[in-house]
């Protein structure tokens, strides 16, 4: 990432935070706001052979090395599954483990890591501009792992600098919060996010649907447009909540589960907000049903909570998306005497669908509950 590939509200934050003294930083906010682009441009200010008070210089050595995932005063604390993501080299030992099937890519910072970064952190500085420890997601490290990093936190050895990155900062460990000094991400203003998204290849009207379907954030509503369904055609997230009322289950073919969830806890909040008389934030009043009552809605909101616990668990995607459509579609029913929120269908599926259908067993696998 080069510098001029930097947001303008992240080049904000990143001045700001560069002028402040500080051996951790932690930035917390929602998702899509940034956390890890500005961590990325603190970490390159930092080592960069040549820094000034916007940040990195973008073409030294030290820029350029990060660039290619290759400098040796970096270091890097990412689930397995992001690192790979994000094209970031595993250590060796974890990619010959993977590429051998002996077990999958992690999902936590794994404490083996944890332990790797700390022995980094004691290191003399091979390019003489100190060292730095990015840690992004920062929630996902277990309190094992967390535990591993207190001591080197607050007391870190030599030049080091650590910086991490969290969509959700409530999830980490007191002592861990204590010992960083906190940042609260900067929330863009609409025109400043709809600019860049235009910049970066999206057309202007389907830039501003894709922004509100991510609820203001742009980098989510550039990760819409890249790998979700609404990437092609942002017409399908407009037509999206007709399409539940219909019972369309076609709607959500190239969606996977998460995503039909996170969709659907987006349409159900709308509704819900409209019910009670308050502006929605995901979709346009226009488009969305008008059926469905309070209680209704407040029960489909606590189911589609539960199924979101286990969304990742291998079900058959299909039966999920039909059950999902069928309970969001009783839930914006017009005729709100076929959904009760006091009817609770007891199934053997591992996510939890409160609709008062008969016939959900016919959509469900009977799979035990994963506990």
């Amino acid at each position: 990432m080069s510098a001029t590939a930097v947001a303008p509200w992240i080049a904000a934050q990143t001045r700001q935070l560069l002028a402040q003294r500080g051996h951790a930083w932690l930035l917390a906010g929602p998702s899509g706001l940034g956390q890890y682009s500005l961590a990325l441009a603190l970490v390159r200010a930092w080592l960069c052979e040549h820094p000034s008070s916007p940040g990195a210089c973008g073409t030294c050595g030290s820029c350029h090395a990060i660039d290619v995932r290759t400098h040796a005063d970096l270091c890097v604390l990412m689930p397995e599954t992001v690192m790979l993501e994000l094209g970031w080299p595993l250590s060796e030992k974890a990619q010959a483990d993977i590429d051998d099937k002996k077990r999958k890519a992690s999902k936590e910072i794994r404490v083996d890591a944890m332990r790797d970064a700390v022995e980094f952190s004691q290191r003399t500085s091979a390019r003489g501009r100190g060292k730095a420890v990015l840690v992004f997601p920062a929630e996902r490290m277990n309190n094992i792992t967390a535990n591993a990093l207190l001591k080197t936190l607050e007391e870190p050895p030599g030049d080091v600098k650590f910086v991490l990155a969290s969509d959700a900062a409530h999830q980490l460990l007191p002592t861990i919060r204590s010992r960083c000094l906190g940042h609260s991400m900067v929330w863009p203003d609409t025109e400043a996010a709809l600019a860049w998204l235009e910049g970066q290849g999206i057309a202007p009207a389907q830039a501003r649907v894709l922004l509100r379907a991510a609820g203001g954030r742009p980098e989510d509503a550039l990760l819409f447009s890249q790998s979700g369904p609404t990437g092609s055609h942002a017409q399908a997230w407009v037509n999206l909540p007709k399409a539940m009322a219909r019972g369309d289950v076609s709607a959500l073919k190239d969606w996977t589960p998460a995503q039909a969830v996170d969709a659907l806890h987006k349409l159900c909040h709308d509704v819900l907000a409209v019910k009670t008389g308050a502006s929605p934030r995901f979709f346009e009043a226009a488009d969305l049903p008008a059926g469905g009552s309070v209680a209704t809605l407040t029960a489909w909101a606590k189911a589609l909570a539960a199924a979101t616990r286990t969304v990742e668990h291998p079900f058959n995607p299909g039966l999920m998306l039909e059950a999902l459509v069928s309970q969001a579609q009783n839930a914006v029913s017009e005729k709100t005497n076929l959904y009760s929120s006091s009817v609770v269908t007891k199934t053997h599926s591992a996510f939890p669908l409160s609709v008062g259908l008969a016939s959900i067993n016919d959509l469900c696998l009977p799979i035990p509950t994963v506990i």
